[in-house]
Order: structure tokens, then C-alpha cells, then sequence
């Protein structure tokens, strides 16, 4: 299977354009964002190698959805082949997030494909207040939601959980692939 990466130009000019919009200085968003100066720096000169983990910190302290990062405008009819869209990787598990759409200006909802290989689970830290995710599992078995209460999923199976609280997502068999819609109430 092979993925497209995101463009680093794509993440270099979003980084700045919402960084810029909210008037904070690169030493302040990486100070909110938990990063170091330096490596912001590279993002925003597109030199850099962001994981998923980093684009979310971002994302938090920028107040922003994750996939105002790393989507470039779209046409009006887009396809997204298997494979293929802008995907990010984790730093700390197994796990791939390709972003199939982002919100348009009015709604408040982000679609993705997940590939997730079995290992170590992919934590993440809350999102903004009030994010919803929405999990369908296309194929493989999981287990995701919540960290405190997480469950086991299987192909068709669907789970509704709040994404402003840690959660987890792990596969429980090579090839796992789920559909997540992220919703920002």
C-alpha cells in the first residue's frame, strides 16, 4: 500500500497562517504546544518531519481541527484512491491517519481512514472541547475509545466516544482499517 504524504508546504503555510491569525510568536505556540522553538521552526519552513503526535499538539494550541494542518484546498469533486491522500504517521505506534475531508467553512466534522498494525497502542491526548469521534471498522479488529474504558471492535461495528478525554486506538490484527469522523461541537 502506498501513501501520499502530506505536503510539507501544505503544513509549512498552514502553520504560519493560523499562527499568525490567533498573533502568537513561534517561541509561544511551541511553549503552548509543548514542542521545541526549533522544531516549529522547520514546520513552518517546511523542512521538517511532523508526526501525528506533533500536528495535534498544534492543532490544541492553535485552537484548530488537525486537519486545518495538513489539508490543502480541494476541488469540488475529489477522489481519494486506497492507498493514497495526505497521511501522517505516528512517532509511537503502529498507525496511519489519511485525511479524506476536512471541515468546509460552516460545518464542523473531519473524515479519515486509520491503518493500524498491531503493537504498541496509539494514545491520544484530548482534542478541543467538545470533539466527538465516531468510529466505523472496516476491516481487522480493534480496540478503541476511551482510555479509561476502551472496547473491542470488529469489521461493521461502530463506537461513539468523546474526544475531548484521552483515548486509544490498537489493532488487534495485521491490516486493521477503521473510518473515523471527527465531530467539533
Amino acid at each position: 500500500m502506498s501513501n501520499t504524504a502530506a505536503p510539507l508546504e501544505v503544513i509549512a503555510a498552514s502553520l504560519r497562517r493560523e499562527r499568525e491569525r490567533v498573533g502568537l510568536s513561534l517561541s509561544e505556540l511551541a511553549k503552548r504546544a509543548g514542542i521545541a522553538k526549533s522544531t516549529l521552526s522547520q514546520l513552518e519552513s517546511a523542512s521538517g518531519n511532523p508526526s501525528v503526535e506533533t500536528l495535534w499538539a498544534l492543532g490544541v494550541a492553535l485552537d484548530v481541527p488537525f486537519s486545518r494542518l495538513v489539508d490543502p484546498p480541494a476541488p469540488r469533486v475529489r477522489v481519494i484512491r486506497a492507498g493514497e491522500g495526505p497521511a501522517i504517521y505516528s512517532e509511537k505506534a503502529r498507525y496511519t491517519a489519511t485525511l479524506l475531508a476536512s471541515c468546509p467553512p460552516g460545518a464542523r466534522r473531519d473524515i479519515y481512514t486509520l491503518s493500524l498494525e498491531p503493537g504498541v497502542a496509539r494514545e491520544s491526548e484530548p482534542h478541543m472541547p467538545g470533539t466527538v469521534e465516531h468510529m466505523v471498522v472496516s476491516t481487522g479488529r480493534v480496540l478503541a475509545g476511551p482510555q479509561s474504558d476502551p472496547v473491542e471492535l470488529g469489521p461493521g461495528d461502530y463506537l461513539l466516544y468523546p474526544g475531548d478525554l484521552p483515548h486509544t486506538a490498537q489493532a488487534l490484527e495485521a491490516g486493521s482499517v477503521v473510518v473515523l469522523v471527527m465531530e467539533h461541537i
